[in-house]
């Protein structure tokens, strides 16, 4: 026994060296082999046959003892992959050059679902050389990779071109072909049974798959079921946190929003209790929207801020707004139509403001609210005003000498200066397009004058068949003929129809009053216009000539338009109802009658002669008794009280028409 032993130990320590140092299976079989050569006894070779066979397991299980170390080191990577990486590409990239080390294969790849397209695609590749296959997509049941997906088992081939247990399709095979490749498993990515996903791996060449082989890439597939999971968790988690945070801005906007409405609601609300004006409201509501706020009435006219540009009036965007009931863009700006009821009051328009949040535009349409309210209180206040002071119009065109000096006083009260020049108008409706009853006709149009005087000085009241409007003269011209004549008569003296300053204001006036008031009311409306005056009879007076520039305008065909008295001359004494001709007289001569009068000197005689002699000075010298020199003296004196024209065509004619009538009225 113990010579076996001993002839046997040499190979024994041999097989334990070849275990040792990790020798390939056929290294053991040579131990055999040897010993057969020297010649070692049956009983000795049997010994060794034996160790080899027990060599031989232990070499298996050392072997796969490695492998699994391998493995589970493979598997513990790429589980610190996932655990230490949120770059998803990175991870799958490791699994798969994972599965084509442990494998020992040419490629590996993973496909992916693309639920848009409702097929497959390449993610990621590892040892992949075909661009053609590197871009292959494959439809559900396609090929090995579409069979796995649908059934959510693993397959494998040892040849793919031969298998026929698959769907081949001419894009799949010329991509497998491209790429060279021959043996191919797969296995599905789970996640809750459904599967995500394939992973393969590849050979160039014929090769069996073992089931460990299968069992190991399985668990891959689970990692990279797991690495897909949480990447999806984690973009579902930054979608949400990125929702959030919008949420949160939001919030925070609509906080703040929501903020400064109540500052702008008590702002305004203040505003109103305070007893603020229209301008007032818009500089506040400027201030909180940081914009530019223009309020505009019914005609487009300023009422505070800045009047939109020529031609590019908000009117359309008005309309729009009061059909909607809300703000409405108009361009660069915003428009809100000022409204009571459906009665439109006028228009705020905001500038610099291209976008307004829902919060911005209530406050910008509560705005609207607020100037409404305002417009209607300063609207009440003025019509109750215009009422009483109508009565005090209504009296002074009445009995005007009665107690001049009482009805100044009540003017002065109601904030009307009589003393002051004023220009009065005569408004009738036209006779052309007008419906209703003339009271009814005539209560629309005083309520046009109404609108028409609101916030200005101006007062006006229903008298007789027309609607008199008394205007504050704000020419200076006006005034300033006014203060030469030192009395109403002298004013309109010199305003007749040589085309003065003050003949001028009256006929623009005239001309203004007659188209504002036609839009207003709704038809054409007559405008006559008195000379500036002061004073209550001096007032008296001047709304019987614009009274009867109405009638001469009706005469000529004009109805509809507006004129004043000193445009219409001596027209006006022909043409208008009543033929005032003490009033014709005293507008025309009224400057020379005045100065002969203080002075006591014969101008009046003195033109007389001159027309009568038709312009000779020679044979007026001769008429009068004095020297030609006197005359021209005379005459020079006319030109400055009458003005430079005195001696042309039209007005030498109205001169001579006021010097007969003087003459046959005996005045």
């Amino acid at each position: 026994m113990n010579d076996l032993h001993a002839g046997s130990a040499p190979a024994l320590r041999r097989l334990l060296d070849l275990l040792a140092s990790g020798a390939a299976t056929e290294d053991f079989t040579d131990v055999l082999a040897d010993a057969r050569r020297r010649g070692a006894p049956a009983d000795v070779l049997g010994e060794i046959d034996d160790a080899t066979w027990q060599a031989l397991r232990v070499h298996r299980t050392l072997r796969q003892h490695r492998r699994r170390e391998a493995e589970l080191t493979a598997l513990f990577d790429t589980a610190g992959d996932l655990a230490a990486s949120r770059d998803l590409d990175s991870v799958l990239q490791a699994i798969v050059r994972r599965a084509r080390m442990l494998l020992g294969t040419d490629t590996a790849y993973l496909t992916l679902p693309d639920e848009a397209a409702g097929d497959t695609y390449m993610r990621v590749t590892d040892g992949s050389v075909s661009v053609l296959f590197q871009t292959l997509r494959l439809s559900l049941g396609d090929g090995l990779g579409g069979l796995v997906a649908q059934s959510a088992r693993p397959y494998a081939t040892p040849d793919y071109r031969t298998d026929d247990r698959f769907h081949h399709t001419d894009v799949i095979d010329a991509g497998v072909v491209d790429e060279g490749l021959v043996a191919i498993i797969g296995v599905p990515l789970l996640l809750g049974g459904r599967v995500i996903g394939v992973l393969f791996a590849a050979d160039r060449s014929p090769r069996a798959f073992s089931p460990d082989e299968v069992a190991l890439l399985c668990t891959l597939a689970a990692h990279a079921a797991i690495a897909l999971d949480t990447a999806k968790a984690l973009a579902d988690t930054r979608s949400a946190l990125a929702e959030l945070n919008s949420a949160n801005e939001l919030i925070r906007a609509h906080s703040a929003a929501v903020q400064r409405a109540e500052r702008g609601h008590d702002r305004l609300t203040d505003l109103v209790l305070r007893g603020a004006e229209v301008p007032d409201v818009a500089a506040a509501v400027a201030a909180l929207l940081g914009g530019g706020i223009a309020v505009l009435d019914t005609e487009g006219e300023p009422l505070a801020g800045r009047a939109a540009a020529p031609g590019a009036g908000p009117a359309e965007a008005a309309a729009a707004s009061r059909a909607e009931g809300r703000a409405v863009r108009h361009g660069g700006a915003w428009v809100c139509a000022v409204l009571a009821g459906q009665e439109q009051l006028g228009t705020l328009v905001l500038r610099g403001r291209p976008d307004l949040d829902d919060a911005d535009r209530r406050l910008f349409e509560r705005a609207g609210v607020v100037t409404a309210l305002l417009l209607l209180l300063r609207r009440s206040v003025a019509e109750t005003e215009n009422r009483v002071r109508g009565e005090l119009l209504a009296d002074l065109l009445t009995a005007p000498d009665r107690d001049p000096a009482g009805l100044t006083a009540r003017g002065r009260r109601l904030g009307v200066d009589l003393g002051r020049p004023h220009l009065v108008l005569v408004a009738e409706p036209g006779r052309g397009g007008v419906g209703g009853g003339p009271a009814a006709v005539r209560s629309r149009l005083a309520g046009a004058a109404g609108r028409y005087l609101f916030g200005a000085r101006g007062i006006s009241a229903e008298h007789g068949e027309a609607v008199v409007l008394l205007v504050p003269d704000g020419g200076g011209a006006g005034a300033e003929a006014v203060g030469e004549g030192g009395e109403a008569v002298g004013a309109a003296g010199s305003c007749t129809a040589g085309g003065t300053a003050a003949g001028d204001v009256a006929q623009r006036a005239a001309e203004q009053a007659s188209e504002r008031l036609a839009r207003l009311a709704g038809f054409p409306v007559t405008v006559g216009a008195g000379r500036p005056a002061s004073g209550p009879v001096a007032l008296a007076t001047a709304y019987a000539e614009g009274l009867r520039c109405v009638r001469a305008l009706r005469v000529l065909g004009r109805d509809g338009e507006g004129a004043s008295a000193g445009s219409l001359g001596f027209l006006g004494v022909l043409l208008g109802d009543g033929h005032d001709v003490s009033g014709f007289v005293g507008a025309t001569l009224g400057p020379l009658l005045d100065y002969d009068a203080r002075r006591g000197t014969e101008l009046v005689r003195t033109l007389r002669a001159y027309f009568d002699c038709g312009g000779s000075l020679t044979r007026a010298k001769d008429e009068l008794h004095v020297h030609v020199n006197t005359v021209v003296q005379r005459l020079d004196r006319v030109e400055v009280l009458l003005g430079q024209d005195w001696n042309g065509p039209e007005r030498s004619l109205e001169l001579q028409l006021a010097l007969r009538l003087q003459l046959l009225s005996g005045a």
